[in-house]
């Protein structure tokens, strides 16, 4: 009787089972990193939560300082980017071409790194305003959180741009995969927080 297959992020149980066996711990690993992570985040979003309304001390609001158009954008962006990975994740999977996969991953590193250039322009705006993150608590707490977010998606960018090193020099060996596959789940990771800190911190701010 032919066993199930288990589901270590991306199956490759049917085109690849060695790669597939091989991913099984490592991608469970992953994953509590990955929870780990999270509960950082969750921090983040408690003192934020706190600071938002109790630490303004006076300075401006979150409706007076917050781009929500721009945040908008930059959700798209990185919404997108969920999107082509998505589908470099199905040709790592199915295509034996590696041109597809680089074409979804470059374009995903394109999008990236236009969400981390709109996100560095909107500090940069607050800034030039005043809203600094020595004004106030809530400003402390506000750069803390996306800029530890910020950080995430760049250094997500750098591992991006290394294993298209190795895509062109090693090919698309075991490793290469399985280093393509956390990367996966990580990126998939950070959309879901942006997405939590534009309803939570952007909309909420300007709303209330």
């Amino acid at each position: 009787m032919k066993q199930p297959l288990s589901h270590p992020g991306l199956n490759l149980g049917s085109t690849d089972e060695y790669s597939h066996d091989e991913a099984e711990p490592v991608i469970f690993g992953f994953w509590v990193f990955l929870m780990a992570d999270l509960v950082l985040f969750a921090l983040l979003f408690a003192t934020y939560a706190s600071m938002s309304v109790q630490g303004q001390a006076g300075g401006p609001t979150p409706a007076d300082v917050f781009d929500l158009p721009s945040a908008f954008i930059e959700t798209m962006l990185l919404l997108a980017s969920s999107i082509t990975f998505g589908m470099a994740s199905l040709a790592l999977k199915y295509r034996a071409d590696g041109p597809h996969l680089v074409f979804w991953l470059a374009l995903t590193f394109l999008l990236g790194a236009g969400f981390i250039g709109m996100e560095l322009r909107d500090f940069q705006t607050m800034i030039a305003q005043g809203a600094t993150p020595q004004r106030s608590g809530f400003l402390s707490a506000f750069f803390l959180l996306v800029a530890t977010h910020g950080i995430h998606v760049t250094a997500g960018l750098v591992w991006m741009l290394v294993l298209l090193l190795q895509l062109r020099v090693q090919g698309r060996t075991t490793a290469v995969k399985l280093r393509l596959m956390r990367l996966a789940l990580f990126w998939h990771m950070l959309d879901i927080v942006w997405v939590c800190i534009f309803t939570f911190v952007y909309l909420f701010g300007v709303a209330l």
